[in-house]
């Protein structure tokens, strides 16, 4: 496995592999991997002759300066992760290496009006610095093919919505939520959970399985509250949102005749904010 720091070793690898007609993946991350990475990792290789995982704490797209801090940042475990994982090459640049100081840069596109719903009401511009620093790295793998989780749902929309933006030929592949055994979503924020706030956590999965179970029983208003009743009672969790929107537009599903239909739900528990989602037709 081949470790990269610069934009241009990396491309000095691909180069080669590419004009012999190499389908190129690329698996963006922050890193603290867990086996969620891992399986976009095994989704890349089943699609893609060459495989390169990127591990990037990117800045802008934090908008609070504490959870930049206290992100975590293993990476002596990651890249034996990715070694194991039968990762071809991990691009781990410096933040001057994709931000330099010298250069002036202004980032702003229109992604749609899904920018400011859900996760974007809560975490202004928080969509703006996941694909100014996506689009960086699309251009300095160029790959074929790259792959996201569905956990980040609306990540994976705004990046879509920003290819389209640029006309880039990229095909994004979503891979399923990986979950634990007790049904809560990995998550590299998941280290930060107390042992109670573990188990406080599974509140989210428990009421999104529940939409799932009775989508056919209720009205989408009556699902909606009766999963964020859920919520109620539970010692150290707040509720930011719990909504059965439209997968398209993530404005909120008006009929069960809508096609493309996804309950999501983003809740602090403990002082660890989770996201969680579940597609349902």
């Amino acid at each position: 496995m081949e470790i990269f720091k610069t934009k241009d070793a990396l491309k000095a690898y691909l180069k080669p592999l590419k004009a012999s007609g190499k389908i190129i993946a690329l698996v963006p991350t922050m890193g603290a991997l867990h086996n969620g990475h891992i399986s976009l990792i095994k989704l890349a290789q089943e699609n893609a002759d060459i495989i390169i995982c990127s591990i990037f704490v990117n800045p802008t797209q934090f908008t609070d300066p504490k959870d930049l801090e206290k992100y975590p940042r293993p990476i002596e475990h990651d890249l034996a992760m990715l070694e194991n994982a039968g990762c071809n090459g991990v691009f781990m640049p410096d933040v001057t290496e994709m931000y330099p100081s010298d250069k002036t840069e202004h980032w702003h596109i229109d992604l749609g009006r899904a920018e400011f719903l859900l996760e974007g009401e809560f975490r202004k511009g928080h969509y703006q610095g996941v694909t100014q620093i996506v689009k960086k790295l699309f251009d300095a793998v160029e790959p074929n093919i790259a792959m996201f989780g569905q956990k980040d749902f609306q990540q994976v929309l705004m990046i879509k919505n920003m290819l389209t933006h640029f006309n880039l030929p990229i095909k994004i592949f979503t891979c399923p939520i990986i979950r634990e055994d007790d049904g809560l979503a990995m998550s590299s924020r998941n280290i930060h959970l107390s042992a109670s706030d573990r188990t406080h956590a599974l509140v989210l999965n428990k009421s999104l399985q529940f939409v799932l179970d009775n989508y056919n029983n209720y009205s989408l208003t009556e699902l909606q509250e009766k999963a964020k009743n859920f919520y109620n009672g539970i010692k150290d969790v707040e509720l930011d949102y719990f909504v059965i929107a439209n997968g398209d537009t993530l404005e909120p599903a008006t009929s069960k005749n809508e096609k493309n239909q996804v309950a999501l739900v983003a809740a602090k528990v403990g002082t660890t904010r989770l996201i969680d989602n579940m597609i349902i037709n």
